[in-house]
């Protein structure tokens, strides 16, 4: 299934959960907080914007915001809250499009690099992200670190999330460095809705790699936006790429 295939208006219609989730203050409030400072007075790119789940509040900050977007549903949804004067966006390929202008800051949350089902691509991704930017500017990338400690010997399947309504679970293809989340939600009766998506994880050296063929350096790497330890233990982490001066 493509990318465009996934993000459609159902899943637009079903992607904003006000106050909880992705949505909550908490996780919402240190993302845009980091995002401001690494701007550091200057425009933002976000690749992959959605339906203006950062974009909106970095832009109520003063922050100038201009998003690339593969799914015109999702951009639809985003038009509802925002409109195009407020938050340029550019439909197409994250990895191929141009927003007009120059930034100081790109960034890719919540994991939508892997959204990209090749290595070619995810590299490609990283270089136009540096075309965008100035001398000196930086790239951000929110990922998820793949749990293969938590896969059994013979097994191909990982549940990470087990709530009295939800549960998420991952299976690999250990070959392609692929994965397939799925997402399992229950109502009030017997029945479940069932919803898919493919990705291509990436190991952070890995990362910092295709980082390097951009052109980028590491200057940091956290557990979280809130600027925790990057351990061994780590679910996630938040790395920021900075472009020489």
């Amino acid at each position: 299934m493509q990318q465009d295939e996934i993000w459609d208006a159902d899943a637009a219609r079903r992607y904003d959960t006000p106050g909880a989730g992705m949505f909550a203050p908490e996780v919402l409030g240190p993302t845009v907080d980091r995002l401001a400072a690494l701007a550091d007075g200057g425009r933002a790119l976000e690749l992959a914007i959605g339906t203006g789940r950062v974009a909106i509040p970095l832009a109520e900050r003063g922050v100038p915001v201009t998003g690339i977007e593969l799914s015109r549903p999702m951009v639809e949804r985003l038009r509802e809250k925002a409109d195009e004067d407020a938050i340029p966006v550019v439909l197409g390929d994250m990895s191929e499009v141009r927003a007009p202008g120059e930034f100081s800051l790109v960034y890719l949350v919540f994991n939508t690099i892997s959204n990209l089902l090749e290595q070619d691509a995810q590299v490609a991704c990283f270089r136009n992200a540096a075309r965008h930017l100035r001398p000196g500017g930086c790239f951000v990338v929110e990922l998820w670190v793949p749990e293969l400690r938590s896969l059994p010997p013979g097994k191909d399947a990982v549940v990470w999330q087990v709530d009295p309504d939800y549960i998420g679970l991952d299976t690999y293809d250990v070959l392609a460095q692929h994965v397939v989340s799925h997402h399992v939600h229950f109502g009030d009766g017997t029945q479940a809705r069932l919803s898919r998506s493919p990705h291509r994880y990436i190991w952070p050296a890995e990362l910092d790699l295709m980082a390097q063929l951009a052109g980028f350096a590491l200057e940091s790497r956290h557990a979280d936006w809130a600027g925790g330890e990057f351990t061994a233990d780590s679910r996630s982490h938040v790395s920021v790429y900075r472009l020489p001066a």
